[in-house]
């Protein structure tokens, strides 16, 4: 039994977030290169949206893949392959010059995320947090990607200003090269039941498949991976080109943000920013009162928010306010998500349940993205796919209400 008076700033939990928060910065800023990138090379919308798409598939492939290794050779191992790869996906990127190329190299780029992401770095803080501890270390751990979502688009878009979007992809590469210094400090234990150590991974994986509970989960993260990826890639163009003027004698100009190009990589910023504290709130709720309604309750703010953005005029004011509010909701799910898997499971094979549910997640994510490009290039704006996310996130608040917040019985009885 773990001390329940255990610290809860580790080692663990500061090596992680400094590896997710870098591993994020780089991410969140792939949004910004949609219009450079296009321009440069005259491509539909759709082309490099497809390439984004394709990451975040890989990515979702990646993240049971890279679990199943960790728990099998080591956590430290799998980062360092993931951190790698991750480099080598950006550094061959930079000379990419059709879109096929840049579509087939964002594999590599979504597998070196996944190596480097909450798959591997939740399932490490988890298991070397105390009971009481978890949530919230879940939590903080779940922030610091916010954290780097929150200079991450705006660093590209200023680093755009300097110099080619080539160059800043290879010096990210090196960013995320840097990020394994933070190794040393990943040495976690694995806290298990007796029942679950003596438990194979294919055991854990068959207790799941047949528990419904787990069906549901892995349906209800489709929509957060949507709403995520379609905002994340395209809203900064969104914002570039549907937004109103900026007053130029107001708070935004006298902050240096000028343009509605400046706007959108403001905008991602701030969900970024919100969602620390939207994040941690949410974890602190979770060891609280029941994840399976916590989560219902978020995806339907977020249904809300996006319709309500969508309906109104889009002007600075609204792409302020919105951002805020999206940000306060946007991975506050993270947390919930992998602590009921963890909950309901147990901490053995974490890794890899929770790279299987977030397989859904990076789903969706290939959806909005790819579906956003594609229905831009044909009607020449974003409403029709805004529209679906807004009925996906009312799926995902319905479909979270059955789940079954409970402990397996034997051996897959959760912490």
């Amino acid at each position: 039994m773990q001390d329940a008076r255990a610290p809860l700033f580790t080692p663990v939990l500061i090596g992680g977030c400094v590896i997710i928060m870098l591993s994020f910065a780089v991410r969140a800023s792939f949004g910004v290169f949609q219009i450079p990138i296009a321009g440069e090379f005259g491509w539909p919308r759709a082309e490099f949206s497809l390439a984004i798409a394709i990451q975040n598939l890989a990515w979702g492939i990646g993240q049971p893949l890279f679990g199943a290794l960790a728990e099998r050779f080591g956590d430290r191992r799998a980062i360092v392959l993931g951190a790698l790869t991750y480099a080598a996906g950006l550094v061959l990127s930079s000379f990419a010059v059709t879109p096929g190329a840049h579509q087939l190299l964002e594999i590599l780029v979504g597998f070196g995320i996944a190596g480097t992401g909450f798959g591997v770095i939740l399932a490490v803080v988890g298991r070397a947090a105390s009971d009481e501890n978890r949530s919230l270390a879940l939590g903080i751990a779940t922030a610091a990607g916010s954290a780097g979502q929150v200079f991450g688009a705006p660093l590209a878009e200023w680093m755009l200003s300097l110099m080619s979007w080539q160059n800043v992809f290879l010096i990210f590469a090196g960013v995320i090269v840097a990020t394994l210094l933070a190794l040393p400090m990943l040495r976690a234990p694995q806290p298990a039941t007796r029942a679950e150590l003596e438990q194979s991974m294919g055991q854990a994986l068959r207790a799941a498949f047949r528990d419904p509970s787990y069906t549901l989960i892995f349906l209800g993260f489709f929509s957060c991976g949507y709403q995520l990826a379609f905002i994340t890639a395209h809203f900064p163009a969104f914002v570039t080109e549907m937004c109103g003027a900026i007053d130029p004698s107001g708070t935004l100009a006298a902050i240096g943000v000028t343009t509605t190009s400046a706007l959108g990589a403001l905008s991602i910023s701030l969900i970024g920013l919100a969602n620390i504290a939207g994040t941690l709130y949410a974890a602190w709720l979770g060891k609280r009162f029941s994840r399976r309604y916590l989560l219902a309750a978020i995806y339907l703010g977020r249904t809300l928010a996006a319709g309500a953005f969508i309906l109104l005029p889009v002007t600075p004011a609204s792409v302020i306010v919105f951002s805020a509010v999206m940000g306060a909701l946007w991975l506050a799910t993270v947390p919930l998500t992998s602590g009921l898997v963890a909950h309901i499971y147990g901490l053995r094979y974490m890794g890899t349940l929770y790279g299987i549910v977030f397989f859904s997640h990076q789903l969706g994510s290939f959806l909005g993205v790819w579906l956003g490009g594609r229905l831009y290039d044909i009607y020449g704006d974003y409403t029709l796919v805004w529209w679906v996310g807004v009925g996906v996130g009312a799926f995902s608040a319905i479909v979270h209400l059955p789940v079954r917040e409970r402990r397996l019985a034997g051996p897959a009885a959760a912490v």
